[in-house]
């Protein structure tokens, strides 16, 4: 069936759409959660820079802990400097939300501790994905406008759509890396008696909406590289 580059437009923006409201879902989601468990106490009572503290004796980690300004779901661990750095709402909070954020982030330095696989090849790329995340678009939009004129039109197209692809690994080597950072944090926050069974069906809500937020992450990027072939199918007819 022949769609005409304006039919191929609107198919590749209902390619899209699925993914967008995915997105939109999943950010819906983590929203309530962490809105619904920051306002529930932890029944141990302890703050998320405690229980951080307390998961990284327990692995044998000793990494700083920062407290820094920010939205209350920035937090994160730095590999180079090997730091936690935590919101003030995490750090200072006994919520059952901040304690299970802030173990996840001691779960990624166990991993950078550990030499785990996920974590060290997507570090490693770093570098070549910031680039590649810059050139893609412009690359792509310019080979797509040269496609009809000259002839590096089809190789700058294909060298974006290369770009691109390395833009999807790492959204794509990220799941691995985002859940097995929950799953220890869950394992140490029953194992180290941080919880009990509320503060745990609490934590797994929180840390399995976060998560979810990185699937929508890929499957925007997927559906993105589907439009850009469809809009260059259009353009090559």
């Amino acid at each position: 069936m022949y769609y005409g580059y304006g039919g191929l437009y609107y198919l590749s923006m209902i390619v899209l759409l699925p993914a967008i409201l995915f997105t939109f879902a999943c950010q819906a989601r983590i929203k309530a959660a962490y809105n619904k468990y920051s306002q529930i106490a932890n029944s141990r009572g302890i703050t998320g820079a405690e229980a951080a503290l307390r998961m990284m004796q327990a692995n044998g980690i000793n990494v700083a802990i920062n407290m820094i300004n920010g939205q209350a779901l920035q937090n994160y661990y730095d590999p180079r400097t090997k730091t936690l750095n935590l919101s003030q709402q995490v750090y200072n909070s006994c919520s059952i939300a901040s304690v299970c954020i802030a173990c996840h982030e001691v779960g990624h330095a166990i991993q950078d501790a550990q030499h785990y696989a996920p974590l060290a090849f997507r570090n490693g790329i770093v570098p070549v994905v910031n680039l590649a995340q810059t050139m893609s678009w412009p690359l792509i939009v310019f080979g797509m406008v040269m496609t009809t004129s000259s002839e590096y039109g089809s190789f700058l197209f294909n060298i974006g759509v290369i770009c691109f692809l390395f833009v999807i690994l790492f959204h794509l080597v990220t799941l691995p890396v985002e859940f097995n950072a929950s799953n220890r944090a869950l394992e140490n926050l029953r194992e180290l008696e941080m919880v009990n069974e509320d503060d745990y069906v609490g934590s797994r809500a929180v840390l399995r909406a976060a998560a979810m937020t990185y699937v929508a992450a890929l499957a925007t990027a997927v559906a993105n590289l589907l439009r850009i072939l469809i809009m260059a199918a259009g353009r090559r007819r």
